[in-house]
């Protein structure tokens, strides 16, 4: 497989992996009246109904991330390329794959780990996709034919930190739409990088 058919290939799978996120993430938000979407955090809908699909829509999630991390690593060849950004965006997804795995039968089988292991799997997530996605923008800054949609990237990433780090912070507004805003900023700008990445293969053939 060349360069640009392997590129194309990874960033369509990231794509549909993070648009089926996020339409299962957008449906529960409707589909669970018990919850207030305002104060309840997503990982509040990971139990209940719909809570299956929810952990299966992290775990795509999850490859989504480690696929563009890996990609970005094995297809780019600009002279900032690094494999640091692929393995921050690997230790994310595992860390997203610990929520909703471990969501799945901690509460259960061991309640007093559960929550110990939640924090840190989602502490691990946030905050290893936040810094790789400041060091893949810088490194794509000096890809060649990425000018235009790394910039785009780069401010994108430093907006979804500021973000994490406000609602980290800042604890007055409501838990749960801070948090989802979050997650909408980054997931937004993987799938910006997705569809980057995408147009690029398919200019490159």
């Amino acid at each position: 497989m060349n360069r640009a058919r392997g590129l194309r290939w990874t960033s369509g799978v990231a794509m549909v992996a993070l648009l089926l996120f996020l339409a299962t993430a957008l449906w529960t938000q409707f589909a669970r009246a018990d919850l207030d979407w305002i104060t309840a955090t997503l990982s509040l809908y990971l139990h209940g109904p719909w809570g299956l699909a929810l952990r299966t829509a992290y775990c795509l999630l999850a490859v989504a991330i480690v696929v563009l991390g890996l990609s970005m690593y094995r297809h780019l060849r600009g002279p900032r390329r690094s494999g640091a950004a692929a393995l921050l965006f690997a230790c994310a997804g595992l860390g997203l794959a610990g929520v909703a795995v471990g969501d799945s039968w901690l509460p259960e089988r061991a309640p007093l780990a559960w929550p110990l292991v939640h924090g840190l799997s989602a502490m691990t997530a946030f905050l290893c996709a936040s810094v790789a996605m400041l060091l893949q923008s810088w490194y794509l800054r000096r890809e060649p034919g990425w000018m235009r949609a790394a910039t785009v990237l780069w401010w994108w990433a430093w907006l979804a930190f500021v973000l994490l780090w406000l609602h980290v912070l800042w604890r007055d507004p409501p838990r749960g739409a801070g948090q989802k805003l979050v997650i909408v900023v980054i997931v937004g700008w993987l799938l910006w990088l997705a569809w980057s990445g995408w147009r690029h293969a398919r200019n490159a053939r």
